[in-house]
């Protein structure tokens, strides 16, 4: 099996040397090269021909995300962010996962090189899966009209009679419908593509994008941007409302629970589950139990499995679920796996991901 081959992007000689270290403890991983700088990095990508960049975004001569918009005009291709877990951090990453960029990790402000080996596995694994990526550049999608086609074969394929797909519904009062949305590698750019064209009159959505909990309130920003329902990091207890939209802290799982009349979140700081606080696991199976057939799942991209299996619970409890394809998903890994469980009912390419939805809450 050919290996992955990285180029490493960074101003610091410590990182570099770092990050190389990590990389080449891999059996899946050469590093070809690195470069100080994104001048240096244009004739190594030429000379190398690397399949995945890491790249740092505080640089001399020019820095990450002008070297990135560069990059996937000209020429796109993988690349995993090394970015800051800080405020300013979290804003420089989304946009750049906005230009393009498949991942990102975020090591601490202080004491890098010391902490930096805590992060291994996670670098190999985004890197990994980096390497299998669609790109794309910026936030413009794959889907064409082929990859409707695919759609449509696949959703024949599952013969979906589901009743609540095709028949009329009887009104339901606003804290009772509940959307769940879980997300990951690729998610905070889908996440948006799908609630962009969405109205106050929505049912409430809740939301598990894997993401630190310095990202949380600039991603709930960004969401809150695009979309006329209000957007906001999810608090203990708060009541869910339809028009809402509430998004998992980075640092607690997301329940939905039944309390009376209302639905409300439920923030628990219990261990990590599939290796992830916030699990989809954990919010679907929530919603399995307390919500039910007034539930529609929605599962977007991502890397590895977290949810699918939960999700498969989802629809064996009446949930109608609808999972990204493969040919619009950056990584259809967790997708992937809830097709592979019999979890879903319909299987959409991203810009149809949220015309499905509207279909099912008429």
């Amino acid at each position: 099996m050919e290996k992955i081959r990285l180029l490493i992007i960074d101003d610091s000689a410590l990182i570099r040397t770092m990050l190389s270290k990590i990389f080449e403890s891999s059996a899946a991983i050469e590093v070809v090269g690195t470069a100080a700088d994104p001048i240096i990095a244009r004739d190594k990508i030429k000379k190398l021909k690397p399949d995945v960049l890491t790249l740092d975004i505080e640089m001399p001569r020019m820095d990450g995300l002008t070297f990135l918009r560069n990059l996937m005009r000209l020429r796109p291709m993988p690349v995993v962010m090394i970015s800051t877990l800080t405020e300013k951090g979290a804003e420089v990453t989304l946009e750049a996962l906005a230009i393009g960029a498949v991942d990102f990790v975020a090591k601490p402000k202080v004491d890098v090189a010391n902490t930096l080996n805590a992060y291994a596995e996670d670098l190999i694994a985004k890197v990994k899966a980096a390497a299998k990526a669609n790109v794309r550049s910026g936030s413009s999608s794959v889907s064409n009209q082929s990859n409707h086609k695919q759609a449509a074969n696949i959703s024949t394929k599952l013969n979906i009679q589901d009743k609540q797909a095709t028949t009329p519904k009887k009104h339901f009062v606003t804290t009772e419908k509940i959307i769940a949305i879980g997300s990951s590698t690729g998610g905070t750019e889908a996440v948006k593509n799908v609630v962009k064209g969405l109205l106050t009159t929505t049912p409430a959505i809740v939301i598990t994008q894997h993401l630190p909990i310095a990202f949380s309130a600039s991603f709930a920003k960004h969401v809150n941007e695009v979309t006329e329902m209000k957007a906001c990091v999810a608090e203990e207890g708060q009541v869910i409302k339809s028009g809402h939209i509430y998004i998992a802290p980075g640092d607690r799982h997301l329940l939905v629970i039944r309390h009376g009349t209302h639905y409300v979140c439920q923030l628990n700081d219990g261990p990590l589950v599939n290796r992830f606080k916030p699990s989809v696991e954990v919010m679907f199976r929530s919603i399995a139990q307390n919500v039910g057939s007034n539930a529609i799942g929605v599962m977007l991209t991502g890397m590895g499995a977290d949810g699918a299996v939960a999700m498969k619970e989802m629809r064996d409890a009446g949930s109608t679920n609808i999972i990204q394809d493969e040919a619009s998903s950056v990584v259809w890994g967790m997708p992937g796996e809830a097709y592979r469980q019999g979890a879903a009912h319909y299987v959409q390419p991203l810009d149809q991901v949220a015309a499905q939805i509207l279909a099912l809450v008429k």
